[in-house]
């Protein structure tokens, strides 16, 4: 077993924490040197603190040193009552998932699950009282060790919930069981099926908590509670969770409750599984065998986690982690930001200085003309619209943050005292040079430079500044302030200092950071062209709008390629089509068809109307203009409609994607898969329980996307030529994955 740390022990009672290594006896009972566990004796109350960095995940050694230190404390005569508590600001937040990610055999994994449902159980069936003093998050098994303790005190503001579902997972130590028998079955079957999260006030008004306390007096106050079980003032028998029965609800309550919750799953998780392997344990379960009811639910949690859908969440959640911690910035120190100024306060200016407001920043705001600077601080307040509503701050609260923190002008000598500069004004080379040469000249050496520029190349735009080391890319996707990806777009000439406060200045701001290389559309635009640019040659072939978009949407995208064009702009797409044809050849020519409904000037919502039309706030409906385009195309052509299965069109359509990811790993754009499928899942809405594009692609077999790309070129033409990559990876029996490691 590796230490992590040096050992803590217990010592003599009434001593504070130690921790040198000694050991202390009291009869026959011993407590020795444990890794993940500081033990402490008061006066008769054990108190048992989780210390296993960062955030107590309940990891196998964890586990059995817990297991250990408890069989002690059972066994000391001295010791009444138990009080269980974490370090720092964790409790526990779940179990160490990496223990489960590569298993692929239920029934190996079933066996495992049930030693921490047996721990779990005799915790609960301690003759001694455990409190748990819950100091930080306490999430997923997290709870259900909090669960199985007598009685909960949360810290004012801590988090508590049963998120295993967005992992593809289902409650696996006693979550389904317990829970329903504290919050009562309605709320139990929302919490679990959803993934919600509540607060301590929350979580006390539900029952899942006894008592809150401030976190300065929290371990004061389990100490108390647990006295006032020894003293008989608290009943230990009546606290026992899983014997609880005065919140279940009748059969004919579960059944109405069940069939609700089921309906709504179908229509928000598709594609997930969890939701409804957790409704199976919640309705098949709570009967009077509660040992049956675990394993039942053990079962169900095993037949989630060898899934595929669950492996992909847990990829996705670790790379999500993981991102921006890059090999090559080992040893590299970023630049301390807390001054940025934001240039353009357009919709993409608008969310970012929305960030920057809101992650403690001292922004300043920068528009060239007074008429834009008011109209940019009036776009930064429509962000702030939806916390307002919800009743998160108030109008004052905005009034006094902008006050506080932001410097409003049409000064550009105003940026002088800044750290990070990040340009977002109209999207053309020249003028951004323009502005770049002015800011170069009054801003410090040290300062960083970033432009949220969506296509042009970084390192063109930097030959503009002094020292072109001192500029990145940084690419938000809109809306901004929600988004949760930024390309970091690295140029040859960006230093390393420059990339890594680039990736620091992001993870302050909440977002995940993916480091892409610079080229044509970086990594995101190009993509996601990629994979909805064929849209348009369907279209040439007769097949319908609305099947191209419900194949889309089918797949668990967001919305389908049509819809995506008309809420960005067509005119928007054609163009950025136009310049990869420009860079990338007959590969990526555009459709004739594509141009002919460029020229309409019907470019989507902004002018009413692009494949579909959008009046009076009814639903979108075909663009008689747009359909009778497509009919003079095919006339021309000698072809009519062409229905095709919603399969082939996905495949087709992946089928683009995963061979241009190839070659951008070819070309050196991005060569990490965890990255590049994060990228789209945050960036493009692509569904998480897939993993992304590579994911999928890993899933379909490297040799299965070969054949059928050499179908399609035979179909089709040089659009779907596989790379060479490609071809090695299938020859080789590898994915994507494989090939990285």
């Amino acid at each position: 077993m590796v230490c992590r740390h040096e050992p803590y022990t217990i010592f003599k009672e009434n001593q504070p924490w130690q921790t040198k290594k000694t050991q202390y006896k009291k009869g026959t009972a011993m407590y020795s040197n444990y890794n993940t566990i500081r033990v402490k004796i008061d006066n008769g109350v054990a108190q048992l603190k989780l210390d296993n960095p960062p955030v107590n995940q309940l990891s196998a050694v964890l586990r059995q040193e817990m297991e250990e230190v408890f069989a002690i404390v059972e066994s000391d005569d001295s010791v009444k009552a138990v009080v269980l508590t974490g370090t720092g600001k964790n409790f526990m937040a779940g179990a160490d998932i990496t223990e489960i990610q590569d298993i692929d055999d239920p029934d190996l994994l079933f066996e495992k699950v049930l030693a921490f449902d047996e721990f779990y159980n005799r915790i609960e069936n301690s003759p001694k009282p455990v409190v748990a003093a819950i100091n930080g998050p306490a999430l997923g098994g997290g709870l259900e060790l909090a669960m199985a303790c007598h009685y909960r005190i949360g810290a004012v503001g801590i988090t508590l919930g049963q998120p295993e579902v967005q992992l593809g997972l289902i409650p696996g130590a006693g979550g389904t069981q317990r829970l329903p028998r504290l919050c009562g079955f309605a709320d139990a079957v929302n919490l679990i099926t959803t993934g919600n999260m509540l607060k301590a006030d929350q979580a006390l008004e539900k029952g899942i908590l006894d008592q809150v306390a401030e976190p300065g007096t929290l371990t004061e106050e389990a100490v108390r509670a647990a006295r006032a079980f020894v003293s008989g003032e608290k009943n230990l028998a009546a606290s026992i969770t899983s014997q609880r029965t005065d919140r279940l609800p009748t059969p004919e309550e579960k059944a109405q409750i069940i069939s609700f919750a089921r309906g709504m799953a179908e229509k928000k998780a598709r594609g997930m599984v969890a939701p409804f392997k957790a409704l199976e344990a919640l309705e098949k379960g709570l009967t009077g065998d509660f040992k049956a009811d675990i394993a039942l639910e053990a079962k169900l949690f095993c037949e989630c986690a060898v899934s595929n859908i669950a492996k992909n969440l847990i990829r996705i959640f670790l790379n999500s982690r993981s991102a921006g911690r890059l090999p090559a910035l080992k040893g590299v120190t970023p630049e301390k930001i807390k001054t940025v100024a934001m240039l353009g306060l357009g919709v993409m200016g608008s969310g970012i200085a929305n960030l920057l407001l809101r992650k403690g920043f001292k922004a300043i705001l920068w528009e060239k003309e007074p008429q834009a600077l008011e109209k940019g601080i009036q776009s930064i307040r429509k962000t702030f619209a939806y916390p307002i509503k919800k009743g998160k701050m108030t109008q004052e609260d905005l009034d006094a943050l902008i006050a506080e923190k932001a410097l409003c002008t049409t000064n550009i000598n105003d940026l002088a005292g800044a750290d990070l500069v990040i340009e977002a004004v109209v999207e053309n080379m020249d003028i951004k040079k323009e502005v770049w040469q002015q800011v170069d000249k009054i801003c410090s050496d040290k300062a960083i430079f970033a432009t949220n520029t969506s296509a042009l190349p970084i390192a063109r735009l930097a030959t503009c500044l002094k020292d072109p080391s001192r500029m990145l890319g940084l690419h938000f996707f809109n809306p901004a302030e929600r988004m949760q990806l930024v390309e970091i777009i690295n140029a040859e000439s960006t230093s390393k200092t420059a990339l890594a406060t680039g990736v620091a200045f992001c993870r302050a701001i909440g977002k995940i950071p993916v480091k892409v290389n610079d080229g044509p559309g970086f990594y995101v635009s190009r993509q996601l062209n990629a994979l909805m640019g064929e849209c348009n040659f369907m279209l040439e072939e007769g097949v319908p709008i609305p099947e191209v978009d419900r194949a889309m949407q089918s797949l668990g995208m967001p919305m389908g390629p049509f819809t995506l064009h008309d809420l960005t702009g067509i005119d928007i797409g054609y163009l950025v089509a136009k310049n990869f044809e420009k860079s990338f050849g007959e590969r990526w020519q555009v459709s004739e068809l594509h141009r002919r409904i460029y020229e309409t000037g019907c470019f989507g919502r902004k002018t009413g109307s692009g494949y579909y039309e959008y009046t009076n706030g009814n639903a979108p409906s075909p663009n008689p203009r747009v359909t009778q385009t497509i009919s003079d195309y095919l006339g021309e052509q000698g072809k009519g409609e062409n229905s095709q299965e919603s399969k082939a069109l996905q495949e087709r359509m992946l089928a683009r994607a995963i061979n241009e990811a190839a070659i951008m790993m070819e070309e050196g754009i991005c060569d990490n898969p965890g990255d590049m499928d994060l990228a789209m899942v945050y960036g493009c809405g692509f569904p998480p329980h897939k993993g992304g594009i590579l994911s999928a692609a890993d899933h379909w077999k490297i040799k299965n996307v070969c054949q059928r790309l050499k179908q399609l070129e035979a179909e089709h033409g040089v659009r779907f030529t596989p790379s060479p990559r490609l071809m090695e990876m299938a020859e080789a029996g590898q994915g994507f994955y494989d090939a990285r490691a």
